[in-house]
């Protein structure tokens, strides 16, 4: 990331969420955030990050993505238990799960209807309703 013109652009954008934009989280952001939204896995990035010579542990990109959610710069979607996948698209929309293959695909929001949501507890407010749609391949015939 040293030397790339937009190293400038990712630390003002890491402050502006209030993030510190250390090297690491530099180097993370520039490999997450090419001007192409995409779905990634905490072990994609960290085997991206280990290819382009970046030392950084797995935890440490755990950690990363996770402040990155905080700071609304990335979205959690949780799809199989304990393993989450990130989307860079921080707008509303929702998702194809493919089993087979684990990967999300997007949905348009205009797409889907969401009805009948429940009253929520008093003192809180819903941030957004996340719909994930899960598919497998259908037998052949």
């Amino acid at each position: 990331m040293k030397g790339c013109a937009c190293e400038g652009r990712v630390a003002d954008t890491l402050r502006g969420s209030g993030l510190r934009p250390t090297r690491q989280r530099l180097s993370l952001a520039a490999l997450m955030f090419d001007g192409h939204d995409r779905h990634l896995t905490a072990e994609w990035l960290h085997e991206q990050a280990r290819s382009a010579g970046v030392k950084v542990s797995l935890a440490t990109v755990y950690n990363t993505l996770h402040q990155f959610v905080g700071a609304g710069l990335l979205r959690e979607v949780a799809v199989e238990g304990s393993k989450s996948q990130f989307d860079t698209n921080t707008s509303d929309h929702h998702h194809f799960y493919l089993e087979n293959e684990g990967k999300l695909m997007d949905i348009d929001s205009s797409s889907i209807a969401v009805n009948g949501l429940p009253d929520i507890p008093e003192g809180h407010e819903i941030t957004h309703v996340d719909v994930v749609v899960r598919l497998r391949r259908a037998p052949k015939r």
